[in-house]
């Protein structure tokens, strides 16, 4: 199921994502577990996603970027979901000045709006570990190796910004605002959007690994209170879960890490939260990508 090399590079990231959920736990604050350090570590060092890869310092640049709009963002006197909308398309203006495709940076930007971060110790954190990432990536050496990442075009950024709109208007209406922001469900949307096709069983392989790895993230924690044996025990889980699924889904990774951070309101819904987000965003690109195929095939029949 995993090659040598693979779990080599796991246990690596691993310890990576340990040392940062040790550290926050020593220093009893939560502003320093960041869940899309995971999802990070699980590309750059697990999976060495060529498209993650390619320009190594964009792996600090890109997400840094974004956490400082999130974090600013934060502190407008606004809805949470309406601040939830500014921050996410100045991520999209953000990422398209830098020239990034760096799915993440939407997840390390919405952070500080899901779990209220007010103070400078998160920035602090995220550069300290992107930066770490970023050396790690130099150090592997395989970014030269890699190709060029087309850019994200206007109508994907376009189509993305809709329906992010569509479903934060939808919680809102319904009255659970709370279910606004669902980072690691936007980037594999994002991610999914950019790519050529997307076929029914990859859609439901990757809905049932973002699921599963939030039930994990969530169950485990309500057995295990502790930060770090939380984190023990559920990355190698979701490791175990992607395999079986025959996916490379670093998104999945930030699940369990998420669960540790969220505000009580938002902590029980997250399984469901999940659900209807993945369901929602991942049904909406596969329907959009069957169309546009069906479209292709006639008009070159």
């Amino acid at each position: 199921m995993f090659s040598a090399i693979e779990v080599r590079h796991y246990l690596i990231g691993f310890g990576y994502v340990l040392l940062m959920v040790a550290i926050a736990t020593y220093l009893n604050n939560s502003e320093v577990i960041l869940p899309e350090v995971g999802a990070l570590t699980a590309g750059t060092w697990i999976y060495q996603n060529p498209d993650w890869i390619h320009q190594p310092f964009k792996v600090f640049w890109a997400p840094s970027g974004t956490a400082l709009i999130g974090f600013l963002a934060n502190q407008l006197a606004w809805p949470y979901a309406a601040k939830v909308l500014l921050g996410l398309l100045g991520m999209l203006i953000w990422l398209r000045l830098v020239h990034s495709t760096l799915a993440p940076s939407f997840a390390t930007g919405l952070l500080p709006l899901i779990v209220n971060a007010t103070h400078w110790s998160f920035m602090v954190a995220i550069c300290l570990l992107t930066g770490g990432l970023m050396l790690g990536t130099y150090l592997q050496r395989q970014y030269p190796h890699t190709q060029p990442v087309r850019a994200t075009t206007t109508g994907q950024m376009g189509l993305f910004a809709l329906l992010v709109a569509i479903w934060i208007g939808g919680v809102w209406v319904a009255g659970v605002p709370q279910m606004a922001a669902v980072p690691p469900v936007l980037v594999v949307f994002y991610e999914t959007l950019q790519k050529p096709t997307y076929d029914f069983h990859l859609a439901i392989r990757q809905f049932i690994a973002l699921v599963g790895a939030a039930s994990l993230g969530v169950g485990i924690h309500l057995v295990v209170a502790s930060w770090f044996l939380t984190t023990l025990i559920a990355q190698p889980l979701v490791f175990i879960l992607l395999g079986l699924l025959r996916l490379k889904l670093p998104a999945a990774y930030a699940f369990p890490l998420l669960a540790l951070v969220l505000p009580a309101s938002m902590f029980h819904l997250l399984p469901l939260t999940a659900f209807l987000a993945a369901a929602f965003f991942l049904g909406a690109v596969f329907l959009l990508k069957r169309n546009r195929s069906a479209v292709t095939v006639t008009e070159n029949n």
